[in-house]
């Protein structure tokens, strides 16, 4: 369908050690909300095999657009510190006024982390 798409959610544990682990999504709906979405998310990576407890348990609560297909891809080992305005997803979007399209990948992390690492971005290794 012309509405459904790939998309991978890079699953952020923390900004400071570089923890994170790729979950690929098949047949997004681009018309459901960024907070329908979100919640789908947490659905399916409570159960998901192969996922490590502490990605599992962790407070996710915010997605940003990191990179989509045949675009520019950041330096950032984790995720760009640029462009917060325009690449975090607002809740009551569609994931398409978000901007998400086919194979874009997103960052889902705790938007508190977040800051505090945005503030002083160093990391342990």
């Amino acid at each position: 369908m012309a509405g459904e798409a790939v998309v991978t959610v890079r699953l952020v544990r923390s900004f400071e050690h570089r923890n994170f682990k790729p979950v690929v999504f098949h047949r997004v709906d681009l018309d459901q909300t960024v907070h329908d979405f979100i919640q789908l998310v947490r659905d399916d990576i409570t159960t998901r095999a192969g996922l490590p407890p502490p990605f599992k348990k962790h407070s996710y609560d915010t997605m940003k657009i990191i990179h989509q297909a045949h675009g520019a891809k950041t330096n950032e080992l984790v995720m760009s510190l640029d462009d917060d305005e325009k690449l975090i997803l607002q809740n009551g979007q569609t994931l398409r006024a978000a901007g998400v399209t086919n194979e874009t990948e997103v960052a889902f992390f705790k938007k508190e982390d977040y800051g505090l690492f945005k503030a002083n971005p160093k990391t342990a290794w």
